[in-house]
C-alpha cells in the first residue's frame, strides 16, 4: 500500500464508507479532522512538504493537541479529533507495521466546568421580597411562595430539603421528620445528600415570612392528612409541597417580575453561597451551611466572587477599558 499521507487518508475514508457504512456527513468530518492532522504535522512554512504519517510519534500528537488548544478550540472538539486520529492509526496498524498507535495515552484538555448561575444581590432580594404583581399579596398562595423563596435564599437550601421541612421535629405513627423549622432558635434542620442532617441559620426576613404563612397554612391542614399534615409548606390541596411545583412557582414569579432569564431554586442556593462568601470570605462556613462533603465543591464560588470583582474592575477602573487613560 502506498504510504503517502493523501493515499492513506483516502484509503481509510474508503474503508469507513464501504465497511463501516458511515454517512457522507460523518465521512466529511473524518476527512477534515485527518487533513487538519496532516497540516498540524507539517513543518512551519513548508505547506507542500510530505508528512510521514506511519512515523508519527506520541510527542507530535501531544504538540498537535496543544496547538489546537492554543487556538481556542474547546476540550470537547479536541477530544473528538483525537478520537478520529486514534481510529485512523488503529486502522493503519492493520495495514502496515507500526510500532504503536501514537494517539494512545494522549488526553484532551480537561473540560471547563460552567460556573453556577447566581443572581446579583439586588436581583435576589427583589425576587424573594417582592410579591407577584398579578396576585393578591395577602392570598394563601402568595404567602406560601414568599415564605419558600425567602427560606431558599436565606439558608441556601436545596429544593428537596425545603419541601422536606416540617413545622416541628415529629417522630410518631411511622413518620420521622427529615427536617424542621425552629423559629425561636432562628434555624432550620434539613437532611441533605447521603442522609446527613445539618442546621442552618434562618434570617429575619425569612422568619417573618414563615410567621406570616403559618396561620394561612393552618387552614389547609387536613385532619386525616397523615404525614403531610406536618409539612411546613402545603399546596392548596393540603398536600406536602413538591419540588416540581416549587420550581414552577419560582419560575412564574421570576417572569412576573421581568427577571432576566429563567430562575430556579438552585439559583437561589448559588446566590446564597456567593453572597455570603463575598461578605465573609469564610469558605469553611459556607461549605458547612451548604452541606458540601468536600471543600472543592464550595470553591467554585470563589471563582464566582472573582468574576464579580473582575466585572466591577472592568466597569470602574479607568485603565481597564480599551483606550482608557488617553
Amino acid at each position: 500500500m502506498e504510504t503517502t499521507a493523501s493515499s492513506l487518508i483516502g484509503h481509510y475514508l474508503s474503508f469507513l464508507r464501504s465497511q463501516r457504512k458511515l454517512s457522507p456527513h460523518t465521512l466529511d468530518n473524518y476527512g477534515r479532522d485527518l487533513q487538519e492532522l496532516r497540516a498540524l504535522l507539517l513543518p512551519a512554512g513548508e505547506a507542500q512538504a510530505e508528512v510521514d504519517l506511519p512515523r508519527t510519534t506520541q510527542a507530535q500528537i501531544r504538540k498537535c493537541a496543544a496547538r489546537l488548544h492554543a487556538r481556542g478550540l474547546d476540550a470537547r472538539s479536541i477530544a473528538r479529533k483525537l478520537s478520529a486520529w486514534r481510529g485512523f492509526f488503529d486502522w493503519m496498524s492493520q495495514e502496515i507495521p507500526l510500532s504503536a498507535n501514537p494517539v494512545e495515552g494522549v488526553k484532551s484538555p480537561k473540560k471547563s466546568k460552567p460556573l453556577p448561575k447566581a443572581l446579583a444581590t439586588d436581583d435576589a432580594v427583589r425576587l424573594v421580597s417582592q410579591g407577584d404583581p398579578l396576585r393578591d399579596p395577602d392570598s394563601t398562595l402568595a404567602a406560601c411562595n414568599r415564605a419558600m423563596f425567602e427560606l431558599l435564599y436565606s439558608s441556601g437550601l436545596r429544593v428537596s430539603e425545603l419541601v422536606g421541612i416540617d413545622v416541628a421535629d415529629v417522630r410518631e405513627h411511622g413518620h420521622e421528620s427529615a427536617g424542621w423549622i425552629d423559629i425561636a432558635e432562628a434555624e432550620v434542620t434539613v437532611t441533605g445528600k447521603g442522609g446527613k442532617k445539618r442546621k442552618v441559620p434562618v434570617g429575619q426576613a425569612a422568619l417573618q415570612a414563615i410567621t406570616d404563612w403559618l396561620p394561612l397554612r393552618a387552614t389547609l391542614v387536613k385532619a386525616d392528612g397523615g404525614a403531610d399534615a406536618h409539612a411546613l409548606f402545603l399546596s392548596e390541596r393540603g398536600t406536602r409541597m413538591s419540588p416540581r411545583v416549587t420550581q414552577l412557582r419560582l419560575k412564574a414569579h421570576g417572569r412576573a417580575l421581568a427577571m432576566a432569564g429563567d430562575v430556579h431554586p438552585h439559583m437561589l442556593r448559588h446566590s446564597f453561597a456567593s453572597h455570603v462568601l463575598q461578605s465573609s470570605g469564610d469558605l469553611r462556613a459556607v461549605q458547612e451551611m451548604l452541606g458540601h462533603a468536600s471543600i472543592s465543591a464550595t470553591q467554585v464560588y470563589t471563582a464566582l466572587d472573582f468574576q464579580r470583582l473582575a466585572q466591577v474592575y472592568d466597569q470602574a477602573h479607568p485603565r481597564a477599558r480599551k483606550g482608557g487613560g488617553k
